[in-house]
């Protein structure tokens, strides 16, 4: 009875010191946080090229140019941005320059995705001839990268000649590719 009760209180205690043991191989850990990307930032500085068509009184052009910005988020989605646009235009025995500044105000629909509204004021100038304009129009603009985004546009245009005519006498259609910083 004696060796049975010393083998009993033996295995408990073998038993009981493998278990604290096991316990002791659990190492806490502090879990990692979970990685959730930002998405495309909208605000900031940005350069790009474009190309398109207008057509003008019922006279087509083609036309190249580049464009220079700023957007700014006050409140999501809300974007707002001011631009400036400098464009060649040929065809029809036009060779002229066409210069915007411009106002934009759109919305952050996805990370990737901005809608938006864009007016402005410039002039177009051809041999000497130079009249000021208007345009009125929208767009949306679609990140591609990180830094990159491609934009599809389309705008009225007018002009301030002073001729009682058409409020709309013109439309623009560009598709560009835009670097932001």
């Amino acid at each position: 009875m004696f060796v049975r009760s010393l083998l009993v209180g033996v295995s408990l205690a073998a038993i009981g010191t493998v278990a604290a043991s096991a316990a002791d191989l659990i190492i806490p850990t502090t879990p990692m946080p979970i990685y959730e990307a930002a998405g495309f930032d909208w605000e900031g500085l940005y350069i790009g090229a474009r190309a398109g068509g207008q057509s003008y009184n019922n006279v087509g052009f083609g036309h190249v140019g580049l464009a220079v910005g700023v957007n700014f988020v006050p409140v999501d989605p809300i974007l707002l941005g001011v631009e400036v646009t400098g464009d060649w235009l040929w065809g029809n025995g036009v060779n002229a320059g066409e210069f915007f500044a411009n106002l934009r105000a759109g919305a952050i629909v996805t990370d990737s995705v901005l809608i938006y509204g864009i007016g402005g004021v410039g002039a177009y100038s051809s041999n000497g001839f130079s009249v000021g304009e208007y345009q009125l129009g929208g767009g949306i603009e679609l990140a591609v990268t990180d830094a990159v985004t491609v934009r599809g546009e389309v705008v009225g245009l007018g002009d301030f000649d002073g001729a009682n005519d058409n409020f709309f006498e013109g439309v623009k259609g560009t598709v560009g590719v835009y670097y932001h910083f």
